[in-house]
């Protein structure tokens, strides 16, 4: 873990309410893992705590990491108006993220709306020694946009949207299940919204499949300086910031956990 004093090199709106920051961070660029995010302070620290965001892809080679995130609050539209070469306070990389030393493998990565976010890295880190094949799913075109961003072809991505307007008229379950009609798979890397995610967790498990699962809890802290991102496991409690965001899905008591006080990963 680090903390340092990124450079911003590019921050420009996506679409609607969604932006990509591209952060130069010499320090820790080059040990960030896919599934792990950061703590990112607002320049307006005493009235904004700092902003947990999931690392969207890291160029190693180059020191740079990317941020997608979507404007939801005070703390994220206040990112939207950093420019290139203004410095941020970063902490990071943070947190225990995805396997991705598995060689071998047919690989299904299930993503959700903003959820896709940290699985750009995930692919990319697993791609060239497995078979991979990705679902992105969410609400509408705009929801599903993110996925523009990751260097993999986009016809061998498969879309689904509530409206239909790309891809299957669904929802990321009924992707799943209409692939698993025709293939079988060895994992299943997902993240999205909690309930997505416990549908997708079961579904791996009915197939007999790995599941690993990136929880986007509240977090105030990042470090596990408090309990408010807490969950309950079968190995006891755990904090998502520390021993997670990602974990098995089998270890995983509740995916769908009570509301707990603190700052999430979109504000």
């Amino acid at each position: 873990m680090f903390l340092e004093d990124g450079v911003i090199i590019e921050n420009k709106n996506m679409g609607d309410n969604y932006y990509l920051m591209k952060v130069k961070a010499v320090k820790s660029a080059g040990v960030a893992k896919a599934g792990q995010f950061y703590m990112i302070k607002c320049h307006n620290g005493i009235r904004i705590l700092g902003r947990p965001i999931s690392i969207h892809y890291a160029d190693q080679e180059n020191h740079i990491l990317e941020f997608y995130y979507e404007v939801t609050g005070k703390g994220t539209k206040e990112f939207t108006n950093y420019k290139i070469g203004e410095e941020i306070r970063m902490q990071g990389p943070l947190g225990t993220g995805f396997d991705t030393e598995v060689k071998g493998k047919k690989i299904l990565v299930v993503g959700g709306g903003m959820g896709m976010a940290p699985l750009k890295y995930l692919v990319e880190s697993v791609k060239n020694k497995n078979t991979v094949t990705i679902i992105a799913a969410g609400r509408d075109v705009g929801a599903v946009r993110i996925a523009d961003n990751y260097h993999f072809p986009k016809e061998d991505i498969f879309f689904a949207t509530d409206d239909g307007t790309v891809g299957m008229k669904g929802n990321a379950v009924d992707a799943m299940k209409k692939l698993l009609t025709e293939e079988q798979y060895d994992i299943v890397y997902t993240c999205g919204p909690h309930k997505m995610m416990e549908a997708v967790a079961k579904v791996a498990a009915e197939h007999k499949m790995r599941c690993q699962i990136s929880l986007e809890e509240k977090m105030a802290c990042g470090v596990k300086a408090c309990v408010g991102c807490s969950i309950k496991t079968k190995e006891g409690m755990k904090r998502v910031c520390a021993d997670g965001p990602v974990f098995e899905a089998e270890v995983i008591v509740d995916v769908n956990p009570e509301e707990n006080p603190g700052c999430s990963c979109g504000n």
